[in-house]
């Protein structure tokens, strides 16, 4: 296998997450079964270009078996979550290692560096950030609260940047992690202002509670999702974590669906949502201003390669 020629190009660290293969059955969002799907008959395909396309996808199920809570894997455990049999993923695991997309520390296998590099060149993972940083900061030191900015990515709050703030709380998110939209604040933010198609499909999956506060009932969350239409900004009190609440608004750029969401997580007895949103509004706007700046003097390309990268 010839990895530099064929696996490196467009694997980006931010799509990381277990075997995406089989969401689209019937299983709760925030389960990710394993799939053998992933498990092509590379040896039996004539075409070398069918045969090139199943080894990048198993390259990929490998890669998704990582995620924050699933780190570093044994050969067995990443064989398992990524729906491979365990000598082919021992097998194209070694291979990865050698090209730094993987590193090996005894028996366990974690993300490489050269993949982290790769991932750091992505449009949204790097002009993005790198535009929105200042102003981040700027609500970092107004609030002392963790910031979080978020994009809807295959229909979960990816996450591209977090500040932890003077008075940090602990929180299960991550810079390239991924939580469920109707759990999270940034979540909320960005669900709501999505159409009625993306809408109807999102909910006629069975939502799972990530807290006993998480709200899963569509009748629900749907009244919750017009209230963020109308007030601009959206809550989840211990939804995701027990003890802090999540404030978050959307950031736009034009007409349409939002590009992206920020959000502040506090602990719950110093949340303050009259504190909070003008702050957070204020961030938004220069965000977007700054981004619709972009968008205007770069035209076309980085327009179509943040859309690119911002998948639902």
């Amino acid at each position: 296998m010839a990895m530099c020629s064929s696996s490196t190009a467009g694997t980006r660290p931010s799509a990381i997450g277990p075997c995406s293969h089989s969401r689209s059955s019937g299983t709760a969002r925030g389960q990710f079964p394993c799939s053998t799907a992933c498990d092509v008959g590379v040896d039996t395909i004539g075409g070398m270009a069918d045969a090139a396309v199943s080894m990048v996808a198993r390259v990929a199920c490998i890669l998704r078996a990582f995620d924050e809570d699933h780190d570093t894997l044994t050969v067995s455990e990443l064989a398992t979550r990524a729906g491979l049999p365990v000598a082919t993923t021992h097998r194209i695991a070694a291979e990865m290692v050698s090209e730094r997309l993987l590193e090996r520390d005894g028996l366990r296998y974690s993300i490489g560096t050269g993949l982290w590099e790769r991932g750091e060149l992505a449009a949204v993972s790097l002009r993005f950030r790198e535009m929105a940083l200042p102003f981040l900061l700027g609500l970092y030191e107004a609030s002392g609260e963790n910031v979080h900015l978020a994009i809807l990515d295959e229909g979960e709050a990816l996450y591209v940047m977090r500040l932890v703030g003077r008075r940090s709380v602990p929180t299960i998110s991550r810079m390239g992690g991924r939580l469920p939209l109707h759990t999270t604040g940034v979540g909320k933010a960005l669900l709501a202002f999505q159409d009625d198609a993306f809408l109807d499909d999102f909910f006629s999956k069975p939502l799972r509670r990530a807290t006993v506060h998480s709200r899963v009932d569509e009748a629900t969350l749907r009244g919750e999702l017009e209230a963020v239409r109308v007030n601009g900004y959206s809550v989840a009190h211990q939804e995701m974590t027990l003890g802090n609440a999540s404030i978050a608004v959307p950031i736009f750029v034009s007409d349409g669906p939002p590009y992206a969401a920020v959000g502040l997580v506090s602990h719950l007895n110093r949340a303050s949502v009259a504190r909070a949103v003008p702050l957070l509004k204020d961030a938004a706007s220069q965000i977007s201003e700054a981004l619709g700046v972009s968008l205007e003097s770069d035209g076309r390309r980085w327009r179509d390669l943040f859309h690119t990268a911002v998948r639902r």
